[in-house]
């Protein structure tokens, strides 16, 4: 995993419980930004809690080909919501999800 994020309808409010269950950093503004380093003694991955119409976790794992993991993760049952797209000055991603709902975004390594 590379790095996560959580949706929330009220996201001031998701941020303030996180801030205060785990001690974590929230930044402000539309996404509000988590460093990396949180709960071990090694960096973990970095993530960001924004607004949205309904709750959710996504997991953005990185992969080596984006194109075939694509594939693979489609022969296995899941669903394309996103095809590939450049980050400004960042990664290409794309999205999918699970066999059971649950988002994930591929990282192009």
């Amino acid at each position: 995993m590379v790095h996560w994020e959580i949706v929330a309808r009220d996201a001031g409010a998701q941020a303030a419980f996180y801030a205060a269950l785990f001690n974590w950093e929230v930044g402000e503004g539309w996404i509000r930004t988590i460093p990396s380093g949180l709960g071990g003694p090694e960096p973990g991955p970095a993530g960001h809690i924004r607004p949205g119409r309904e709750p959710s976790i996504a997991l953005y794992i990185q992969v080596r080909d984006l194109a075939k993991a694509l594939d693979r993760a489609v022969g296995l049952g899941a669903t394309i919501t996103a095809q590939p797209f450049d980050v400004p000055g960042g990664p290409t991603l794309a999205g999918i999800t699970d066999p059971e709902g649950n988002r994930l975004v591929l990282v192009q390594q």
